[in-house]
């Protein structure tokens, strides 16, 4: 991607969550950004009715599903994509891809319980060391994208090997543990009947709603997705807002590494291998485009939700992991074929 400075007032996103209305250098136009979002929000509804079917089969097929104690659990697991899904969906919404979402995690919550086991740091610290972790491996992801211009595909993966390196190398390939107990209350803990990861979702996926509606970083968002060459013309400095999603993304994934360490109050150098695919898969579930310039925080969290439900409800039919990652794949498969066919069926509308 190529930047070049400017007024910020010269874009035009439409701030709805869809493609940007046209420009002299293209675009699919105000009707073909309504179609656009409509699709989107087809592809949501879908994913919602789909997510109410399997809850549904599962109640009845796996006695133990609809336990409180499994579905307490069902809301902490879920709690780690779900709010690494918020940062990728702004990556994907951009035309972007972030493939390092899970060593990025593993490596904020190994470090971040260091800090507490050998430096003493307290629990908030730790946590807040483990999220910019994330954010520096973020900035390194943006800076690598919109400023050396390698494809995102390239320097997320070159970061998810890094990143894993980097873990296996900080602790020997050894869990780090000595946390102190009430590092416990990130991923474990609860206010009244509402486990705390269930409450990180809502407040994350609360912030994420408004940053990408309410936020330059987020309306511009849409408009590079839809149109890199056009929102570079327009004056929006593609670079600077390519590099700060990719820190968000950043971020995000640290603060889903801690969650998941304060679940068993330990770094564990192996957590997140493969944890990206459920991640890319409940964006792309929820509506997102990989081609950029559409998706929403709802449509992600209805993914993630999904997506935990199937590999939770797999467990309790004694389903291998396996047969669960063959699922994940086909559904990802056909949540892009819907996305490619409404493409095309929509260019085939404005020829």
């Amino acid at each position: 991607m190529s930047d070049q400075s400017g007024k910020d007032e010269g874009a035009t996103p439409d701030g709805g969550g869809g493609t940007a209305t046209a420009t002299k250098t293209g675009g699919p136009g105000a009707l073909g950004g309504l179609t656009d979002r409509l699709s989107g929000a087809i592809s949501q509804v879908a994913a919602a009715g789909a997510l109410i079917v399997v809850f549904v089969v599962l109640s009845i097929v796996a006695p133990s599903f609809l336990t409180a104690d499994n579905l307490f659990n069902l809301g902490s697991q879920t709690s780690v994509n779900a709010v690494m899904a918020v940062g990728v969906t702004l990556v994907i919404i951009t035309g972007g891809i972030d493939l390092s979402v899970g060593s990025v995690a593993a490596l904020s919550g190994v470090l971040g319980v260091m800090l507490m086991a050998d430096f003493g740091f307290n629990p908030l610290l730790g946590i807040l060391g483990g999220i910019v972790v994330g954010a520096a491996a973020g900035l390194v992801n943006g800076l690598l994208v919109s400023t050396v211009g390698l494809p995102p595909f390239i320097a997320t993966l070159g970061m998810l090997s890094v990143a894993r390196g980097l873990v296996l190398i900080a602790t020997g390939a050894v869990a780090v543990f000595g946390a102190p107990e009430s590092f416990r209350l990130l991923g474990q803990g609860v206010l009244g009947p509402v486990p705390v990861p269930v409450l990180l979702i809502l407040i994350v996926a609360v912030a994420g709603h408004v940053l990408l509606t309410r936020t330059r970083l987020g309306r511009y968002a849409y408009v590079m997705g839809s149109n890199s060459e056009a929102a570079r013309l327009s004056g929006v400095p593609v670079r600077k807002h390519t590099t700060w999603v990719y820190v968000v993304s950043g971020m995000l994934a640290g603060l889903g590494g801690m969650i998941a360490a304060s679940r068993i109050n330990s770094g564990q150098p192996n957590f997140g291998e493969g944890l990206e695919l459920d991640v890319i898969a409940a964006v792309v579930i929820g509506g997102a485009s990989l081609f950029g310039g559409r998706g929403t925080v709802w449509g992600s969290l209805i993914g993630a939700f999904l997506v935990a439900v199937i590999r939770n409800g797999a467990v309790q039919l004694n389903i291998g992991t396996f047969y669960q990652n063959v699922l994940i794949g086909v559904i990802i498969w056909l949540a892009v074929w819907w996305d490619f066919y409404q493409r095309r069926k929509l260019a085939g509308d404005a020829g």
